[in-house]
């Protein structure tokens, strides 16, 4: 790292200089994270210009933008010359589910019933590939060629992401179960399908480089008094720390503690994200009171669950 550089500024710059950036990808945290809270809607140019910092062309901005429209993650509304991205229905969904997880205390109570996914008949090629991308991305592992299984995913969310990837022709070849554990002496555990089904190492790593990215950034804002941080600097930030550990628990099918070691980084990564995001929050709200705009004009303000996030109690409950 670079002596000049603070953590902080070295996490923005290291973005900035990427090679390749997947600007679809932050686009789906900027809406999860910052415009669905004020109403699930945003100017699309103010939207290039919020994101101008991370040196996003408009250029990209706007082919992702009309991309995740496309994929019916987004649709546009016209107000004169100007036009609103907002949520579409399939995205609204998608986006509450998403932050059930990301922004809860704890991961979810285990009702020690797995859910399964078996694919009936034969299924071979690009489909099946695209099949197993899916189902990865919502967390499942793998038992055998045809069973796909997690322990707590609401099967009907499920199948609905499976309709927004745009493989909805393949439902009919899919069957959801749900199965409760039967004892048996001899039978294998619930570890030995964690095993077989998931790689915990290659998550526990790419846990433990988020810890190892994010832990300077908090001693510095632990070091810092709060109003040392700029609020546009705390709003990239919080946005980049989001599509983070959004993307770590894209991966994650959130095991029950039983299931998991005891030193397990993932509960560390929740812990640290759950106090940065705390620290960034006051700065990055201010930052987006000036600089959000609709196409009219306005700036809606935040809804009050913003600052319930990482709580107790799951604001979206």
């Amino acid at each position: 790292m670079s002596a000049e550089l603070t953590p902080i500024q070295q996490r923005l710059e290291d973005f900035r200089q990427q090679g390749r950036v997947q600007a679809g990808s932050l686009i789906v945290s900027v809406f999860g994270d910052a415009v669905m809270p004020r109403g699930s809607r945003i100017w699309l140019g103010s939207l290039i210009r919020l994101l101008e910092p991370l040196e996003l062309n408009e250029r990209l901005i706007r082919t992702s933008v009309f991309r995740l429209a496309k994929e019916e993650w987004l649709c546009s509304e016209p107000a004169g010359r100007r036009t609103d991205y907002l949520l579409a229905p399939a995205g609204q969904r998608r986006f509450a589910e998403a932050s059930r997880h990301i922004y809860a205390a704890r991961a979810p109570q285990w009702d020690r019933r797995w859910r399964l996914i078996m694919l009936v008949g034969e299924l071979a090629g690009k489909p099946r590939e695209q099949l197993k991308r899916a189902l990865f991305w919502q967390g499942f592992g793998m038992l055998g060629s045809d069973c796909f299984v997690h322990p707590s995913v609401d099967l009907t969310n499920a199948f609905d992401a499976l309709i927004a990837d745009g493989l909805g022709e393949l439902l009919g070849r899919l069957k959801p179960l749900i199965a409760a554990d039967t004892p048996y002496g001899s039978a294998a555990s619930d570890l030995d399908m964690v095993h077989a089904a998931w790689n915990l190492n290659d998550l526990a790593a790419m846990y433990a480089s988020f810890v190892q990215r994010y832990q300077p950034v908090l001693a510095q804002l632990r070091a810092d008094s709060e109003h040392a941080l700029d609020e546009e600097s705390a709003f990239l930030l919080r946005i980049l720390l989001i599509h983070d550990y959004r993307r770590l628990l894209l991966r994650d099918p959130e095991l029950p503690d039983v299931l998991l070691p005891g030193d397990w980084p993932g509960h560390q990564a929740r812990q640290l994200c759950r106090e940065i995001y705390h620290r960034l929050l006051p700065a990055s709200e201010r930052h987006l009171d000036r600089h959000f705009q609709l196409a009219n004009g306005q700036t809606p303000e935040a809804s009050p669950t913003v600052y319930a996030r990482f709580g107790e109690v799951d604001p979206l409950s």
